[in-house]
């Protein structure tokens, strides 16, 4: 279960081989061209179902890097808590560690990251998409290394449903039941992003960027509204198994259900990217938060080891690396080529995800500090429109009132 899935979720930096401990200093020089002198001792810090394919990939490690040790072990609350995890004691966490992208903003402010070397940071640009890039970009730096993207996509019943079917939820909810969650932010909240409105600015880095307290902000509330009034739309903590008891034809969910619906649906499994909705008598595209997951070399880590974590950093990032993390997990790479192998181009779940990243489908989630506090405060919004606890005649003043908090300098 990743980090999208739940939202009370709280939401890596490449030392170069020089870097200072701690401080944020960094070398101009990449760390991993030069495998005979390499040595060290690393942990690495993976999501627990995650731990036996990263053993695959290390050990793919140690056949170019003999002389570093590695231990793979789970992260202690998962990835989804890195920035906790990591926060808690930073000189015992682990050397290399999993991070959603959305974190990253504050572990760069607190010290936890450093930026990414001059010649790293060229190659993730040559070699990953732009979107990844840009998703673990913070103040014109990056700070991670992407290898994978992930975004809600419309998994369906294809026998209850057809392709044209799910291109729009007016459509798509008149002929099907569709179940979701709308005490689930990582949902909903992008239904205001649809709407016109900006998460901290249109480069999601403006603290004083928030503009959903506006007619497109309550045009977003109204239409959340609307859905309990929509037979076809079902609140569920549990959309799969209204899935598998034939309650429900659809549902949103990301790439790592994918197997599961899989299992579910069988031959009648399909997916296909959000569908657009009328939101204040216009026709929009439906938009989903677009994460990347990435990994970081933890700033404190001991002198003697940063080279080796660095280059760990890097080739557990790499294409080799990606596509094995795909084949295991369905996690949807972001190395260019790696997207154009034939395995990614043949699988519909990977396709509808990278449709899903384009611009006008989804919005990256920013990696601001304050995105702790929007989790906490969006929830309860979107399901008071949703189940009327919020009147319409509210929605400007809660509007108001919520991006004023999470506008807040911390």
């Amino acid at each position: 279960m990743k980090l999208w899935q739940k939202i009370a979720l709280g939401a890596t930096a490449l030392l170069s081989a020089t870097v200072l401990a701690a401080c944020g200093s960094s070398s101009s020089s990449s760390s991993s061209t030069d495998s005979n002198k390499v040595t060290g001792t690393v942990k690495l810090w993976v999501d627990t179902t995650q731990v036996p394919y990263y053993k695959k990939i290390v050990k793919n490690f140690n056949k170019k890097y003999p002389d570093v040790t590695v231990k793979v072990t789970q992260s202690p609350n998962g990835s989804a808590n890195a920035k906790t995890d990591v926060g808690k004691d930073p000189a015992k966490a682990a050397d290399v560690f999993e991070v959603p992208n959305d974190q990253l903003g504050s572990m760069a402010d607190q010290g936890y990251i450093n930026p990414l070397s001059p010649a790293a940071t060229k190659k993730v640009k040559a070699n990953n998409v732009a979107m990844s890039v840009k998703g673990v970009t913070w103040k014109n730096k990056l700070y991670a290394f992407p290898f994978a993207e992930q975004a809600q996509t419309v998994y369906y019943n294809k026998s209850k449903l057809s392709a044209e079917d799910v291109k729009d939820w007016d459509t798509l909810t008149s002929k099907g039941v569709l179940a979701t969650d709308f005490t689930n932010a990582y949902n909903f909240y992008p239904v205001f992003l649809s709407a016109g409105t900006y998460l901290y600015g249109k480069d999601g880095e403006t603290l004083t960027g928030t503009n959903v307290n506006s007619t497109a902000g309550v045009a977003a509330m109204t239409w959340l509204a609307q859905q309990k009034q929509n037979k076809n739309v079902m609140q569920t903590s549990n959309a799969l198994n209204q899935l598998k008891s034939g309650n429900a034809a659809a549902t949103l969910d990301g790439p790592w259900d994918a197997a599961n619906i899989k299992k579910i649906l069988g031959d009648d499994f399909a997916v296909a990217p959000y569908p657009t909705v009328t939101i204040n008598g216009k026709k929009v595209q439906l938009q989903a938060f677009q994460g990347v997951e990435a990994f970081a070399v933890n700033s404190h880590t001991a002198t003697k080891n940063q080279k080796a974590a660095a280059t760990l950093a890097e080739f557990i990032t790499n294409k080799q690396s990606q596509l094995i993390v795909y084949n295991e997990s369905g996690q949807i790479p972001v190395d260019k080529s790696a997207q154009k192998s034939d395995t990614v181009a043949s699988d519909p779940v990977a396709q509808a995800v990278m449709t899903m990243g384009k611009p006008g489908y989804s919005t990256l989630m920013p990696k601001m500090p304050q995105m702790a506090t929007f989790w906490n405060l969006s929830a309860p919004l979107i399901n008071g429109a949703y189940t009327g606890s919020i009147k319409a005649a509210d929605y400007a003043a809660k509007l108001d009132t919520f991006a004023a908090a999470i506008s807040k300098k911390d």
